[in-house]
């Protein structure tokens, strides 16, 4: 017989009203009886089966005189009720004794579960109560409905309907059947922003992880509603503003409403920005004798007259903790002050520096952490067991352990030592995924489409490596990429990274050869500050070119002193045959002026290795590495070719990024590059080694477009590239505000000019008497070009859509007026 989830209910309400009347009608009974009856000499026990009755017995406790009165047998009456083993329980007086009449709960044969797809039958079973072979209890069935809709709430489903059947069998057997109608994920339908003045919806919405249900939900998980994600929005928020000035902002409220009509929750933000203020004065202030504060405002991030920013004055302060600690105190304290002037729309900022408790730290214990080895989490930490405890920086390891993104929740506290002075550190962890299996697909106007199928891992066995392996093919390119890095070399924080990689470039219509590259490498990455990275590296490699076999054909050969080879190779004399290998041509006929010359006399040298180390320096501050808004990054790098191998090169490049915020919700970017490349130890540099212009310096053009070419009549043509280059942009985005936020849609306006200049390569070949026409090497020549792009950060990978026309131009360049890019990983 089954029992429906308003079954029980209903049952529930009877058997509290039955239970009431029977208390009632035997307190009753019980005050108008005799004393005799009073004073039960004997308690007999009936109608159980697995419960012992002097187990029942025991919950009679009477008083003096072995008497029983209405209130003990009411409060045993109760304590039975709430054992959970009993149906029903009567108690009655007859004869000078108590009869206890109990029914008890059946057993828990088996537990069911129908209509669940979205939890494992294991998952709902060890949240609830109720076990197989276990008792009965409809009290607690009652509290396994509202667990299992807790479940699915979790996982924002709000209109999951669960319903308790019973099955009875024979022997006060049940089996209990949950049926569950999981119903649709509960999204959220909008999300409201009310008080915001200096930033738009748009702008905010960026800042916080829950995002709107639209037609891109079915590969998103964001847009469901979770009352976790809304907090933490809530705070990410806050955290927003006070790093742009607003001091006094205040997040009043995060209110999520459900709309029936909308089928989906409705967030609302109510948010008091207040003014935005800007750093006053910069002091700090010292009471540790040895220290003058005077010799610590270097070490301070907050400069005056900049917009003021929390999350300065929060690394302020931890710098300074360092730095008084090298400085032998590692027990002072640094508290900052801010006092506002809101007239002047300033703070001015005071880090008083003062002489701590001195406090060390016991231990620091973590616990969650089942794969990832404790030495990968304490690593994190500036400080150890035995050390000073310091404040600044233990919350510097919590943002370091939350930014390894191996957690899905990080949390710190702090509980008593074994002495006043002694603190113990506890870090609480839960892993989260780190493996990563993707397939990725991309097309674009230079390389065609191409797929790649990757599996990577960010902490492979526990240890922190990260593991990656890779394989590309496309319509005119293919390769492997195999790579492991250490991101802690011996114990220090320095990245050191291994690479084996291959690529083969089909020739195209930009350029007539082929190319083969096998190679690996070592890299080694060293953050000097926050801002400032240093990196190390070596790379050697194969590389050889070929032509296809439309250049290959023996017609029209260009005679060598005097001989004229014929069409057919074993035609030639012996002497001419030897001729012929001499030049390295064997039986491929390409040197009858098709491709290029110095194509040419690379095919003739053959494959060559390339042994090269190189170093970068990075600095950057923006706010936002996938969509800056703000700051700077300066990239420099520098590599030498010749440390062994076949070619000798140095090369030279700079890239240089600006962002800020024109006005609400519009981007601008200057962007400057600018390279050099020579050969050295009396060796020219290769053609391949050239640097080449197209949409990378200049949109507009096509890849290896424009600067130094070949213009030799009845040949490819190929661009040859040049030694020097120089580009500029300067670019505006906002987002397209008739869009919905979640398609990630903007829209661009550029203009970039640039220039490549300076071909050294080979110009003549006196094997057989070729001379290049060379076009484009003086420099004086700019390219130029302006257009408007679509960027969509979309499901299916961040593309973008460029369309521009060179203004600048020479004629001999190869244009490319729109340009597509993109790809994903899913």
């Amino acid at each position: 017989m089954g029992i429906g989830v308003r079954g029980i209910r209903g049952l529930a309400v009877i058997g509290t009203v039955f239970t009431g009347v029977v208390f009632g009608v035997f307190a009753a009974a019980v005050a108008s009886a005799p004393s005799a009856y009073a004073q039960a000499s004997q308690i007999v026990v009936e109608g159980n089966r697995r419960v012992e009755a002097d187990t029942i017995r025991s919950y009679f406790r009477p008083g003096p005189g072995e008497r029983l009165d209405a209130a003990k047998i009411d409060s045993a009456l109760k304590t039975l009720y709430g054992t959970g083993l009993f149906q029903d329980v009567r108690i009655n007086q007859a004869g000078g004794r108590l009869v206890v009449t109990v029914v008890e709960n059946p057993v828990i044969n088996r537990i069911a579960f129908e209509g669940n797809k979205k939890a494992k039958d294991e998952q709902i079973l060890l949240e609830i109560q109720s076990k197989p072979r276990g008792t009965f209890s409809r009290a607690t069935v009652q509290s396994d409905v509202s667990r299992i809709v807790e479940i699915y709430q979790r996982s924002g489903r709000y209109d999951v309907r669960v319903e308790p059947k019973i099955i009875e069998l024979p022997n006060s057997r049940v089996d209990l059947v949950f049926e569950i109608n999981e119903g649709p994920k509960t999204g959220v339908a909008k999300i409201v922003f009310v008080g915001n003045k200096a930033y738009s919806d748009w702008r905010l919405k960026d800042v916080i992880k829950t995002g709107q249900t639209n037609w891109l939900s079915w590969i998103k998980s964001n847009d469901i509603f979770d009352p976790d994600r809304v907090e933490v929005d809530r705070d990410l928020l806050r955290r927003f503003y006070l790093r742009h000035g607003f001091a006094d902002v205040r997040i009043v409220s995060a209110v999520a409403e459900y709309e029936p009509s909308r089928k989906g929750f409705v967030i609302t933000f109510t948010i008091e920005e207040g003014d935005q203020y800007k750093f006053g004065s910069v002091d700090v202030q010292s009471s540790v004798s040895a220290i003058p504060g005077n010799s610590l405002i270097d070490r301070t991030r907050t400069k005056p007259g900049n917009v003021y920013n929390a999350d300065m004055i929060e690394k302020s302060v931890e710098d300074l903790s360092i730095e008084v600690s090298k400085r032998g105190y590692p027990f002072a304290v640094v508290r900052p002050r801010g006092d506002r002037d809101p007239a002047a729309k300033r703070i001015n900022v005071v880090y008083t520096l003062e002489e701590g408790p001195h406090v060390y730290i016991e231990r620091i214990n973590i616990r969650g952490n089942t794969r990832t080895r404790d030495y990968v989490i304490r690593r994190e930490f500036d400080i150890v067991e035995g050390d000073a405890y310091n404040r600044a920086l233990i919350e510097r390891a919590e943002r370091r352990i939350k930014n390894l993104n191996y957690f899905k929740t990080v949390k710190f506290t702090n509980e008593p030592g074994s002495a006043p002075d002694r603190i113990i550190v506890n870090v609480e962890v839960e892993e989260q995924s780190t493996g990563e299996f993707s397939v990725a697909g991309g097309y674009s106007t230079a390389d065609g489409f191409i797929g790649e199928v990757s599996i990577g891992e960010r902490n492979l066995l526990g240890t922190g490596l990260i593991g990656r392996a890779s394989v590309t093919y496309g319509g005119r390119s293919r390769g492997f990429n195999l790579s492991l890095v250490e991101p802690y070399l011996l114990g220090n924080r320095m990245a050191l990274g291994v690479d084996i990689f291959g690529k083969e470039i089909t020739s195209t219509q930009y350029t007539s050869y082929t190319s083969k590259t096998y190679g690996g490498g070592l890299r080694l990455g060293i953050p000097i500050t926050d801002n400032i990275g240093f990196s190390a590296r070596y790379s050697g490699y194969r590389q050889e070119i070929d032509l296809p076999s439309e250049y290959k054909n023996c017609n029209n050969l260009t005679p060598v002193n005097g001989t004229t080879y014929p069409t057919n190779i074993d035609a030639v004399s012996s002497d001419g045959v030897n001729t012929w290998r001499t030049l390295g041509f064997s039986q491929n006929c390409y040197y009858d002026g098709e491709a290029s010359l110095p194509v040419k006399m690379e095919l003739a040298q053959g494959p060559v290795f390339v042994s090269l180390v190189g170093y970068g320096l990075t600095y950057n501050t923006l706010d936002n590495n996938k969509n800056p808004t703000s700051g700077l990054m300066i990239d420099f790098k520098q590599d030498l070719a010749g440390v062994g191998g076949d070619v000798n090169f140095l090369k030279s490049t700079v890239d240089g990024r600006y962002y800020q915020e024109i006005l609400p919700d519009v981007v601008g970017m200057l962007r400057g590059q600018a390279g050099h490349a020579t050969g050295w130890g009396g060796k020219d540099l290769r053609m391949l080694d050239h640097f080449q212009g197209g949409p990378n310096l200049v949109r507009g053009f096509e890849t290896a477009g424009f600067g130094p070419r070949d213009q030799t009549s009845g040949t490819t043509q190929d661009s040859l590239g040049g030694t020097m280059y120089w580009a500029v942009t300067a670019e505006v985005t906002t987002p397209l505000f008739f869009a919905p936020k979640d398609f990630g849609m903007k829209i661009a306006a550029f203009v970039d000019a640039g220039s490549v200049w300076d071909y050294t390569g080979p110009t003549y070949w006196a094997q057989t008497g070729e001379t290049l026409d060379l076009g484009d090497s003086s420099g004086h020549s700019v390219r130029a070009a302006a257009g408007v792009g679509l960027i969509w950060d979309s499901p299916f990978g961040p593309l973008r859509f460029d369309v521009a026309y060179p203004i600048a131009k020479e004629s001999w360049d190869k244009t490319q007026v729109f340009r597509f890019g993109g790809g994903t990983k899913f």
